[in-house]
């Protein structure tokens, strides 16, 4: 299987040993066009059965337990339970091999951990979803003081790409107006083109998180990834992170 993160984010992201963490690509997989080829989402239309080897693939590559969840854009934080597919947008756990995971094809995956290794959770936050508090939720699960948490914001939709209406502007805005410096008027009347990576520090930080790494992707113009916007058909790639075995 072809992977990215483990090579990605040792350098980038000062977690302890034994947080471990990956992010998966396109490739290593047997879905078959638009969908090509390890799409992990079983809700995009894909053959059940191809899903089904790719996630298969994915948990014998790295030996864990995957927390898959029903994503709905909002601001629950479930337990990770690989048993129970809850109805949530992000997941935290203190059990060794237990993968937190999220789906995404352009919203931003953000990926938490505690400074003595113990707790890791993450989060899927579409713009609804980063509005509304769910990094800040993500945030409280893990019952740790901000300033010894670490957060790794993976592959999203970059800030040339991301155009959005006034209203998503003004649902930020009205609970932060700092954040009025992720939007940058676009070329269209009405329009903005938003750093979901900068309103993700800029959240972060209100709550006293300044440990915050990663950035710098876009789906959109990265074939590496899966990107809505660039193909509503298409598939997810996830994010993963764990406490390795002790």
């Amino acid at each position: 299987m072809s992977r990215l993160a483990c090579d990605l984010l040792i350098p980038d992201w000062p977690a302890p040993a034994v947080v471990k963490a990956c992010v998966t690509t396109r490739a290593g997989g047997v879905s078959q066009a638009p969908y090509d080829s390890l799409n992990l989402g079983d809700h995009v239309g894909d053959e059940p059965a191809a899903v089904a080897e790719n996630r298969q693939r994915l948990t014998a590559e790295y030996a864990i337990q995957p927390a898959w969840l029903k994503q709905v854009h909002g601001v629950v934080v479930a337990h990770a339970d690989p048993g129970v597919i809850a109805e949530a947008d992000a997941s935290w756990t203190d059990t060794p091999v237990v993968a937190c995971t999220v789906m995404t094809a352009d919203c931003l995956p953000a990926l938490f951990c505690d400074r003595a290794g113990t707790r890791v959770a993450a989060a899927h936050a579409g713009w609804r979803g980063l509005a509304n508090g769910v990094l800040e939720a993500t945030l409280d699960s893990l019952q740790v003081d901000p300033r010894d948490v670490l957060v790794w914001l993976g592959p999203a939709i970059g800030p040339a790409a991301f155009e959005v209406g006034a209203e998503v502007r003004d649902a930020f805005m009205a609970t932060h107006p700092e954040t009025a410096q992720a939007f940058v008027p676009g070329d269209k009347p009405g329009k903005y083109m938003a750093d979901i990576y900068a309103l993700a520090r800029l959240r972060l930080a209100a709550r006293g998180v300044t440990a915050v790494y990663g950035g710098g992707f876009c789906t959109f113009n990265d074939p590496r990834f899966y990107s809505y916007r660039r193909n509503p058909g298409t598939g997810r790639f996830a994010s993963l992170v764990w406490l390795a075995p002790r």
